[in-house]
């Protein structure tokens, strides 16, 4: 079984984060979440964010989740996949140097990972989208095709395989978007 990296931070997609871990662990995957200045016990908040016929996604509280690992401590050589989960995180995590270190070291070794939503912040980030399909929350197909990728504007209930790259737009992508992703581990 797989030993997979969860990067993740403070209002963080609740779905989008616990869902993944859960289910990969369930799976019988080692995960391992992490935070930058975070360790293993610590928690990051979690919001929900749900569409309800606005111009974007409402937010509200979700649940604390606990880490389960010391962000310091891992060495992404390691692991043998990354997930990255949506949400408001993404937008400050693409400003830790360490944070996008780590991301490049899975698109440099062509491990598989999984990014959903706001996650693509974090890719474009850190340089890895150019020449790659990508899909994402649509509000980030700017950041997609300005970093060198190209959006896949898709249902969001679908998810797009690009190499060792799964991507979703949302939250309600998940059985298609975990199925991609556990095809590649």
């Amino acid at each position: 079984m797989a030993k997979i990296l969860m990067i993740t931070g403070d209002f963080t997609e609740d779905y989008e984060t616990m869902v993944p871990f859960q289910t990969l662990l369930a799976c019988g995957h080692s995960v391992d979440a992490v935070c930058p200045d975070k360790k293993a016990g610590d928690t990051v908040k979690t919001a929900i964010h749900d569409f309800e016929g606005d111009q974007t996604y409402s937010e509200k509280p979700g649940h604390n989740f606990a880490l389960n690992a010391d962000f310091d401590a891992v060495d992404a050589a390691s692991y043998d996949a990354l997930v990255v989960p949506g949400g408001r995180a993404p937008e400050y995590l693409r400003m830790n140097p360490e944070v996008l270190a780590k991301v490049r070291h899975f698109f440099e070794a062509d491990k598989p990972v999984a990014a959903i939503c706001h996650g693509a912040q974090l890719l474009a980030a850190a340089g890895v989208l150019k020449g790659r399909t990508c899909s994402a929350y649509p509000a980030c197909a700017y950041e997609v095709t300005a970093s060198g990728g190209t959006f896949a504007d898709i249902a969001v209930t679908e998810a797009v395989t690009d190499g060792n790259l799964v991507t979703a737009p949302a939250w309600p992508a998940h059985p298609a978007w975990l199925q991609q992703f556990m095809a590649l581990l």
